[in-house]
């Protein structure tokens, strides 16, 4: 990724002209960045669009965000070397990364882009971001593996955060995660006795698998994209 650079800086290279002059130049409001002026110490992204008297000096980059029903049998990573990687299944003219996580044996939703600051709104648990899946377990649970589940299961040492648990049927629930530990809702079912005989992610955030068929993707609308900021 682009280094990030001071709009002075940007500018000054762009006129051949020292820092000085480039800050005359932003002061008198000449220069915006996303159509708003902006100060000369600004730190500016390489997703940010610069224009000088109303001319565009530097473009933003434009990235794509997709929604990606991953199959069950995938492993979620880019490395060819890997057997059955995303790659064999996700066709895409150029080449998105993976935004956090789906195990092997689950499916569902995963989106894909190449903007890395969809990763720190989304993956890193410390966000709390919203992210629901539609599980079915080997036998029927009652309301005690509910009241559980929901309060959180000590797994790999640590306690899980507490979850909302919504039933569907005597052997399946929707379950509603605010963290990513490693095949977290695998290990939490399997504490208590159960075992997951399907695991499908039907929701990020705003984001819904919705319609999509396996395999398959869909680009992020407007809406999508800007709430999962």
């Amino acid at each position: 990724m682009p280094k990030v650079l001071r709009l002075r800086t940007i500018v000054a290279r762009y006129f051949n002209i020292t820092n000085e002059k480039a800050n005359l130049i932003i002061g008198r409001g000449s220069v915006r960045v996303d159509g708003k002026v902006d100060s000369p110490a600004s730190k500016i992204e390489n997703w940010q669009a610069i224009s000088v008297d109303d001319k565009i000096i530097r473009s933003a980059i434009i990235f794509s965000y997709i929604k990606f029903y991953k199959p069950s049998g995938i492993e979620c990573t880019l490395n060819p070397k890997i057997d059955n990687n995303l790659l064999t299944v996700f066709k895409y003219p150029q080449k998105l990364f993976p935004v956090g996580r789906l195990d092997k044996d689950s499916e569902g939703l995963l989106l894909m882009t190449d903007d890395g600051r969809i990763f720190n709104q989304v993956a890193l648990s410390e966000r709390h971001k919203e992210k629901e899946y539609l599980v079915t377990i080997d036998r029927n649970y009652d309301t005690v593996f509910l009241e559980k589940m929901s309060n959180g299961i000590v797994i790999m040492g640590k306690l899980t955060r507490s979850c909302k648990l919504i039933a569907v049927t005597e052997k399946s629930f929707r379950i509603i995660l605010t963290q990513g530990m490693n095949r977290q809702i695998r290990r939490m079912c399997y504490k208590l006795g159960y075992q997951v005989l399907e695991l499908i992610r039907i929701r990020i955030v705003n984001v819904e698998l919705g319609d999509l068929k396996v395999g398959t993707w869909k680009e992020l609308t407007i809406t999508e994209r800007l709430g999962l900021s």
